[in-house]
């Protein structure tokens, strides 16, 4: 099943299900007006949302046509929104890059921040940031979650996701040093985010969907030039049961959290094999690349976003269908001027 929230009817939008082939949608004000409220009553609106998605693809019910341009991100704002890395290899190269040795208990227990939940930008929005502060994307797999009591188990936590998302995790680079240096984590440098126009349910994605990860390349283009196609489900140190389970540790978890694996980063060679230009899988943001530069001539070349850039996020099944729509943000500095 597929779903998203329209920019209409208040701050939380309007929740519609969407066809599969993202064509069309229909509100369901009788069922769940917003995604917020369909979270809060999963176990008994998700089978009526489903019958209609299913009226929707078989043509049952006509529905409108699905813009994606007019799009929240299916969860305007939410109760909770943690991010953490669960591909070691962007931790590892980050950390190589500053010459930080990389803690053994980073291989078996999940990094993970707490983001700003109140407030996010929808799926083509505006960036808006100063050049100077190092605006950087970072493509990533998200998870939505029903309720969870405190020391849920992977396999628990597994069970609980009620939605996949993808979103471009905004990093403002040359803060975070600063930030980390207080000890505290990150604040100023992670900025609003933006998640996908659709948010499905795991069955949908069918046998990709696997071991709680998402078995499919994660497309990223900067400035409509092809900059990453890592496999989501490659080097996934710790799965989204494993993720989920960790924020219940000494806490319950509320329905309508988002849980975030980081960005998504497959092992390759050194910078010149890596790239896509040179036959590698590149990379889901600009700081990883600009650690490979660091790490193999000494400094970055690739400059950080500026004003005008825009990224664009998707992933693509076997068929070639796009599965959540696009992420497609792009910077607007002159809004801070």
């Amino acid at each position: 099943m597929k779903l998203a929230t329209l920019k209409q009817g208040g701050r939380d939008g309007t929740l519609v299900v969407v066809s599969r082939d993202l064509s069309r949608c229909r509100a369901v004000p009788a069922i769940a007006r917003t995604m917020l409220a369909a979270m809060d009553e999963w176990d008994s609106v998700e089978p009526q949302l489903r019958q209609v998605y299913e009226a929707l693809n078989s043509g049952a019910m006509e529905g409108e046509a699905f813009d994606q341009t007019a799009c929240h991100s299916p969860l305007p704002r939410t109760w909770q929104w943690a991010d953490g890395s669960a591909y070691i290899n962007h931790v590892e190269l980050v950390r190589k890059a500053r010459n930080a040795e990389m803690p053994e208990s980073f291989y078996t227990d999940p990094l993970m921040y707490q983001g700003g939940s109140d407030s996010f930008i929808g799926p083509r929005d505006k960036v808006i940031a100063k050049e100077e502060w190092g605006i950087d994307f970072e493509a990533e797999i998200t998870v939505v979650t029903g309720d969870l009591p405190m020391g849920a188990t992977p396999e628990q936590a597994a069970k609980a996701i009620r939605l996949v998302m993808l979103v471009n995790d905004v990093s403002l680079r040359n803060l975070i040093p600063a930030e980390r240096s207080k000890g505290f984590g990150f604040f100023q440098s992670k900025p609003a985010s933006a998640f996908s126009p659709v948010a499905v349910t795991p069955d949908e994605l069918g046998d990709v969907w696997k071991d709680a990860k998402v078995h499919l390349p994660l497309m990223v283009h900067l400035n409509d030039q092809l900059f990453g196609k890592p496999n989501a489900g490659v080097d996934m140190t710790f799965n989204f049961g494993q993720m989920v389970a960790h924020v219940t540790k000494t806490r319950e978890m509320c329905a309508g959290s988002i849980i975030g694996a980081g960005t998504v980063s497959n092992k390759q060679g050194n910078l010149w094999g890596s790239s896509i230009t040179n036959g590698g899988v590149g990379y889901c943001c600009l700081a990883e690349v600009r650690t490979y530069e660091t790490i193999e001539q000494g400094k970055p070349a690739t400059p950080f976003m500026r004003h005008g850039d825009t990224v664009r996020i998707e992933m693509f099944d076997a068929q070639g269908q796009n599965i959540f729509g696009t992420i497609e943000n792009q910077v607007d500095t002159q809004a801070l001027a």
